[in-house]
């Protein structure tokens, strides 16, 4: 007998329990127009993953509780329509990681999860208690288990649903986007589901939570752990995979794209979750005419739209011709509004005001230091008159040994390249303009510069960025011992100015705006250095 099950492949917002629903709702209605039996939806659906310290508040468990029945109800009107909603629960004192199972009006059904993860991103330790006990419901002579997400990365829990009979596995997700992270998914889907003789749908969130990337890509394995179904990357999605009774026919598989264009995806998806889910009207940014802010300003209008990104540029005294030449260009390309402000005479001003307390003093990085806040201030002022919000155009390299400033170019309120290496910034300058030709070449091709002195050029202050974000990678990344860098090939000398400076900057990147993670580790949720160490390794 043939069964449909649905992938409600759902941007889902924190906290937004009413819009929320109306989209599973939506979702459902959707799918049993096509015949569907089964929808699954991604963990924790109806309330947004993660919400961190709202499963603090009793308010949220009893909200959630109501908007839980009530869905509960509406969802009647799809008689014989079995729904997997994923939700926070609390029952006899405990508070749990949960997904129901609603039929005909009735929640019949609900799975507490069993393994919580505590490590990288996650922390549910502290707000879930872990279950030992599966669910397991049959829809036209077929037996269906579940499992949430970190269920399935050990095999414990999927092997307690097949022992209670379980022949499909019904997994919503809210697994968070990294660099080859899917491969690994699916890798680990086979070890631990389709080699106990289980097919498997695998129903993941998509959209950005403050730092978090959640990428979609749902799929369906059969029983020998082959492909048949996977949804799209950092878009909602549905679809309907037709099952001979417990194995799944061929349905649509959207290919993988290269590492460059998951990641610009990720990064767009990103942009527009957080500015648009906080109600921000539009973005600044500071255009440099270096690739940084390029690679920035582009994403910024691919997620938003042009009428909603106005760059400035800043010049200053140290401001090449070609920087101002090659961020006009830019602008006129990608259409957004865009200002030049001159700093020189606030630079002035600074100078004068502070000449007798610096009087015979050599100017160095405290000058430099000046400029990047004097454009940071006035980001800021604009954001505050217009209530734009200002995106940030550092990049992980930077962030890494504190190639940056304090209120100054650090200064503002989302940080979209954050955990983006200065090498990976040109790969991905690279994918964008092979879409259309929005970066100019000699944005590209120039050497970095700050410009924040006569000549000033990246390398003056830090090793090549290939050397560099190799050692970083190995270091922060990698969790590898400076021994072990340089048996890698590189230089001790090189190893040690690298490393000493990421542990010396730590409260600098404290102080930093949230950004996106992309990578297996980045400088936010999962890194939890002290600011005060005296450690040396």
């Amino acid at each position: 007998m043939t069964i449909k099950v649905a992938i409600a492949q759902m941007n889902s917002s924190v906290g937004d329990l009413t819009g929320n629903a109306a989209q599973i709702f939506d979702y459902v209605s959707k799918a049993a127009a096509q015949g569907a039996d089964i929808v699954v939806t991604p963990e924790l659906s109806l309330v947004g993953y993660s919400p961190e310290d709202l499963l603090l508040r009793q308010a949220f468990y009893d909200k959630t509780q109501y908007a839980l029945n009530q869905l509960a109800v509406q969802l009647a009107v799809f008689p014989e329509v079995y729904v997997l909603v994923g939700h926070p629960a609390e029952t006899d004192g405990r508070r749990f990681n949960a997904v129901s199972v609603i039929v005909n009006g009735k929640i019949i059904a609900s799975y507490f999860k069993h393994n919580l993860p505590n490590d990288m991103v996650f922390d549910e330790v502290r707000y879930f208690s872990a279950s030992s006990t599966p669910v397991v419901f049959n829809v036209k002579g077929v037996s269906f288990g579940v499992n949430i997400c970190e269920d399935t990365w050990f095999k414990e829990a999927p092997l307690a649903a097949k022992n209670a009979g379980a022949q499909v596995l019904l997994v919503p997700n809210g697994s968070p986007f990294h660099m080859r992270k899917q491969h690994q998914r699916i890798e680990v889907m086979r070890d631990n589901v389709t080699s106990a003789g289980m097919s498997l749908v695998y129903a993941n969130l998509v959209g950005g939570q403050d730092e978090l990337i959640f990428d979609g890509n749902s799929f369906v394995l059969d029983t020998n752990g082959a492909l048949v179904a996977q949804l799209k990357h950092c878009e909602t999605d549905l679809q309907l995979i037709e099952f001979e009774g417990a194995q799944p026919q061929p349905g649509k598989v959207v290919p993988t794209e290269s590492i460059e264009a998951q990641i610009y995806q990720a990064l767009v998806l990103g942009v527009r979750d957080y500015v648009t889910k906080n109600g921000f009207p539009g973005v600044l940014l500071g255009l440099s005419g270096g690739v940084d802010s390029a690679l920035t300003l582009a994403i910024a209008v691919d997620a938003l739209g042009a009428d909603k990104v106005r760059a400035v540029m800043m010049p200053s005294p140290y401001t090449a011709d070609i920087s101002l030449f090659d961020s006009r260009d830019m602008v006129q390309r990608i259409g957004v509004r865009y200002d030049e402000l001159s700093i020189a005479a606030c630079f002035d001003a600074f100078r004068a005001t502070l000449s007798n307390e610096f009087a015979g003093l050599k100017e160095d990085t405290t000058e430099e230091n000046i400029q990047a806040r004097i454009r940071g201030t006035l980001l800021m002022a604009m954001s505050n008159k217009y209530g734009s919000i200002v995106l940030t155009t550092g990049n992980k390299s930077e962030m890494a040994v504190g190639y940056c400033t304090l209120y100054g170019d650090m200064a503002g309120g989302f940080a979209v390249i954050k955990d983006i290496a200065k090498t990976l910034v040109y790969r991905l300058c690279a994918y964008r303009n092979s879409i259309s030709d929005v970066i100019p070449d000699r944005i590209l091709t120039r050497a970095p510069s700050a410009e924040l002195r006569p000549d000033q050029k990246d390398q003056d202050s830090l090793p090549p960025y290939e050397i560099l974000d190799a050692i970083m990678q190995l270091y922060m990344e990698e969790n590898k011992s400076r021994a072990d860098i340089v048996a890698a090939g590189y230089s001790e000398e090189d190893v040690e100015r690298i490393t000493r400076l990421i542990k010396i900057n730590e409260y600098k990147r404290r102080q930093a705006p949230i950004g996106i993670r992309i990578t297996h580790r980045a400088f936010g949720r999962d890194w939890r250095y002290p600011v005060t160490s005296k450690f040396r390794d």
